[in-house]
C-alpha cells in the first residue's frame, strides 16, 4: 500500500507565477552590515535569501503533514507555524511598508503568526498554536511562495535609497529564519519523542570516536574588551553590543564539554537526589518535573540508557556531549564536580580569533548527504579548548540582560530581543541544530534555566 501523503514544500511554477502578480529601527540597524557596493551585490542578496528560504523548506521535507501541526507543550510551535511565521515577518516588515503595490494573501494571517511583536498588532495565544488545523501546509507554503515572489519582485525593483533600507532589514530576517530552523528541529525532536513508536527522519550516524581525556587552559584576569562593535563589519543582533570593557579575574576552562559518559557517572551517583547540588529553583524543577536524567535519556529493560535523536532511539554515546539539559542540571553537575559554570565572558574571550568550524546545521541540498543533528564526540586533544563552536549550547553562569549603553532599535524591531533581557541565562557557542554560518564569537542565545528542549550542554570553568 502507498505509505502517507507528504505535503508539497516546494512552491510549484504557479504558484510562483501567482505570487509575482501579487518600518521602525532601520537607522539603528543600518550599521550592522555593509551598506551596497554595487549592484552585484543585490544578486548575492537574491541568492542569500533564496537559499535561506529553500533550506527552511529542506528541513520540513521529510516531514508528513501530520508531524507538522502538532504541538507538544507550550514552548514548542508547529512546524507549519516556523514556516508561516518567518515569511509573515518578511511580509510584515519589509513588504507591507516598502511595496507599494503588495497585498496580503490574507490578512487574518496578522493575528495568527505574529509571534510577540505587541507594536504590530494581537498574537494568537502560543499554547494554543497547535489549535490550528487551518491554513493546512499546502496553503502555508502557498503563502511562502506568495511571499517570495513580492520579495522577489521588490528586491528588483527598489531604487538606490531604498535598498539601503530593505537590505538592512532583509539580512535581519534572513537571520531570524535560521533561528527559527534551528527551533524546527528541536520542537520537532519533541513532538516526535512523544510518540511511542520513537519514529526516525534521518538514518542514524555512525557512533562517536573516543572522546580526549578532559584537560585545562588557563587565562590570565584584567580588562578585557568584549561585545560587538557596531560598525560595518558585518551582521550582527543588536543585543551583541555595544562592545565595552569587563573585568575578569584568572579562570579556567575545560578542554571541551561533559560528555554523556561523564553525565552519567553523575546520574548514577544519586545527583538527582542529592538536594545540597542543586539551586533551590532548580531542586524545585527536579521534584515538580520528576528528573531523573537528561531530556530523552530512556532507561532499557537491561539496565543500559538509551537516549531519543532525530535519528530514533539508539543506546547512549557515552562519548558524545551531553545535551538537553537545564541550566540547573548544569550547575548541579559543576557543583557535583567541584567546578562552576563559565561567564558568558569567560567564553567569549576563549572563542576569540578562532574559526567559526564545529558541528553546525547543514540543510540537505540537491541531494546531498542528510544533516547529523546530533552532538558528536570532541576530536584528538588539542591547544585550548575544543568545541567552541557547534554541537551543544554551553550554559553561561550569565544572567541575560542589556550591555552597558544598550538601547533596543525604535519601532516593533526593538521587540526582537530587549524586552526579553529577565529572568533568562546566557548559553554561548551554537549547536548541531545552529545554521552552519550563523554562529559569531559574540553571540548570544538565551533562555529560562528550566528550559531542556534545545541543544543544551555545559562546560566546566573554575578559578585559578
Amino acid at each position: 500500500m502507498p505509505g502517507p501523503a507528504q505535503p508539497n514544500i516546494e512552491p510549484n511554477k504557479d504558484r510562483t507565477a501567482r505570487a509575482q502578480k501579487s518600518t521602525g529601527g532601520v537607522a539603528a540597524l543600518k550599521a550592522q552590515r555593509t551598506p551596497p557596493a554595487d549592484l552585484n551585490e543585490r544578486e548575492a542578496m537574491r541568492a542569500y535569501y533564496l537559499t535561506v528560504r529553500r533550506d527552511s523548506e529542506a528541513l520540513a521535507a521529510p516531514l508528513a503533514a501530520e508531524d507538522m501541526v502538532v504541538q507538544t507543550m507550550p514552548d514548542v510551535s508547529p512546524t507549519k507555524w516556523h514556516l508561516a511565521h518567518t515569511s509573515w515577518f518578511f511580509e510584515t516588515f519589509l513588504l507591507k511598508p516598502h511595496a507599494k503595490s503588495y497585498s496580503p494573501l490574507n490578512e487574518q494571517y496578522d493575528l495568527l503568526f505574529n509571534s510577540y511583536y505587541q507594536q504590530v498588532g494581537p498574537q494568537w495565544l502560543r499554547p494554543h498554536r497547535g489549535f490550528l488545523s487551518r491554513p493546512t501546509v499546502a496553503e502555508v507554503m502557498d503563502y511562502r511562495a506568495y511571499v517570495d515572489g513580492a520579495m522577489l519582485e521588490l528586491m528588483e525593483e527598489a531604487g538606490a535609497a531604498l535598498w539601503q533600507k530593505l537590505a538592512v532589514l532583509i539580512t535581519l530576517g534572513l537571520n531570524h529564519e535560521q533561528q527559527h530552523q534551528e527551533l524546527i528541529c528541536t520542537d520537532i525532536k519533541h513532538v516526535l519523542a512523544q510518540n511511542p513508536l520513537s519514529p526516525a527522519l534521518y538514518t542514524p550516524p555512525a557512533e562517536s570516536t573516543s572522546a580526549p581525556a578532559l584537560s585545562w587552559s588557563e587565562f590570565g584576569g584584567g580588562i578585557y574588551e568584549i561585545g560587538r562593535d557596531m560598525d560595518p563589519a558585518g551582521f550582527s543582533f543588536d543585543n551583541e553590543g555595544p562592545r565595552h570593557e569587563i573585568l575578569l579575574r584568572p579562570f579556567r576552562l575545560a578542554s571541551r564539554p561533559v560528555t554523556n559518559g561523564e553525565f552519567r557517572a553523575f546520574v548514577e551517583d544519586g545527583g538527582y537526589e542529592r538536594a545540597p547540588l542543586w539551586l533551590s529553583d532548580g531542586w524545585n524543577a527536579v521534584s515538580e518535573g520528576g528528573w531523573q536524567a537528561p531530556a530523552y535519556w530512556r532507561r532499557a529493560d537491561d539496565g543500559s540508557w538509551r537516549e531519543f535523536t532525530l535519528h530514533g532511539e539508539v543506546p547512549l554515546d557515552e562519548n558524545a556531549p551531553v545535551t538537553h539539559i537545564s541550566l540547573y542540571e548544569a550547575a548541579a553537575y559543576a557543583e557535583w564536580a567541584g567546578a562552576r559554570l563559565p561567564l558568558e565572558a569567560e567564553l567569549e574571550i576563549a572563542a576569540r580569533g578562532l574559526p567559526l568550524e564545529g558541528n553546525f546545521l547543514m540543510p540537505q541540498r540537491d541531494g546531498g548527504a542528510a544533516p547529523i543533528i546530533h552532538p558528536q564526540a570532541a576530536s584528538a586533544a588539542g591547544d585550548g579548548p575544543q568545541q567552541l563552536f557547534g554541537d551543544v549550547w554551553e550554559w553561561t553562569a550569565s544572567s541575560y540582560s542589556a550591555y552597558p549603553g544598550y538601547r533596543a532599535p525604535s519601532g516593533a524591531i526593538g521587540e526582537y530581543n530587549g524586552k526579553f533581557m529577565c529572568n533568562q541565562m546566557v548559553l554561548r557557542g551554537g549547536s548541531c541544530a545552529t545554521p552552519h554560518g550563523h554562529m559569531r564569537a559574540t553571540y548570544r542565545n538565551f533562555f529560562p534555566a528550566a528550559a531542556r528542549w534545545q541543544f543544551s550542554g555545559l562546560r566546566l570553568a573554575s578559578d585559578v
